[in-house]
């Protein structure tokens, strides 16, 4: 299938930590690398090792971490045909913490880019596509880009990651056919359990099927009709790297729905992908998934 990712690309300053320092305090970093980010990059490059054909939509300047950001996405194989140039500015910059305690990371971003534009949209021809993704940043923008999406050609599948809360997040619900939350947003909102949530959101949206990962203790999926599947996230010996590991989840989802899989399957799926993106630094290696519906 060709799968069109619509969002942001990142540069990754990525310190491992013994544990988070307290405020005014220095530590040492015991490692250190830089990487590609960007939630909708790394969703791509999973699908794309997931046998798909991907290419990329979104903002980049012309300074050598730019360059560098295209010669990942060529490694994977993704188009980047797409992208929008701006001349003597910065790419978008993560600086990440990494806890050897927890496993977890914390994250400093500084962006001197704007997002990609309804109207940048607007020149891509969207024949050639089986599916969109949308990472949800600019919910105005992303609004104009879905309707267009829909008026033009309405059997044309999307999706929707649902990340962040921004104003006017919640005007994006109605139109994907698949919507992917994350804990953060959840609990954002106040939700504390994530079958409510997802109860909650199904009154929400028109969507098929409403996934959510929710870190280590699994993830759930409800259906049109409010059938709820939930799955444990993967056993781990030891967790290595959080680090995009709600965007190999989104893929493996993506994934099982363009294959037609069962909501159960796909999420049971999706759980171990992430599960195995956790249990290592970086996205190689991460095809197709052994579970259930996988041969």
């Amino acid at each position: 299938m060709q799968i069109l990712g619509v969002g942001g690309a990142t540069l990754d300053i990525v310190n491992q930590v013994e544990r988070y320092p307290a405020e005014d305090q220095e530590i040492r970093a015991l490692a250190q690398r830089v990487a590609r980010g960007g939630n909708a990059t790394n969703t791509l490059v999973v699908l794309s090792q997931l046998g798909h054909r991907c290419g990329w939509a979104g903002v980049l300047a012309d300074d050598p971490a730019s360059r560098y950001i295209l010669q990942e996405l060529d490694d994977f194989q993704i188009s980047t045909s797409y992208c929008r140039r701006y001349p003597g500015r910065k790419l978008p910059t993560s600086y990440v913490s990494l806890s050897q305690a927890t496993g977890s990371r914390t994250i400093v971003h500084y962006r001197d880019l704007p997002e990609f534009s309804s109207k940048d949209f607007a020149a891509i021809d969207l024949e050639p596509w089986d599916w969109v993704h949308f990472e949800g940043r600019a919910p105005e923008e992303t609004r104009r880009m879905i309707d267009r999406l829909k008026s033009e050609r309405p059997l044309l599948r999307c999706s929707l990651e649902v990340e962040k809360p921004r104003h006017g997040m919640e005007s994006l619900f109605s139109g994907p056919d698949l919507l992917l939350f994350s804990r953060s947003y959840a609990r954002q909102h106040g939700f504390a359990e994530l079958r409510t949530f997802l109860r909650e959101m199904r009154q929400r949206t028109n969507a098929c099927s409403i996934f959510c990962a929710w870190g280590a203790t699994g993830a759930a999926v409800v259906d049109a009709g409010g059938r709820l599947w939930e799955s444990p996230a993967a056993e781990l010996p030891q967790v290595v790297d959080t680090l995009g590991a709600g965007d190999v989840f989104n893929a493996a989802v993506i994934d099982g729905v363009l294959r037609r899989q069962a909501p159960d399957s796909i999420l049971a799926a999706a759980c171990l992908l992430a599960g195995r993106k956790c249990g290592q630094q970086g996205f190689t290696g991460l095809g197709r998934p052994a579970g259930p519906g996988h041969g």
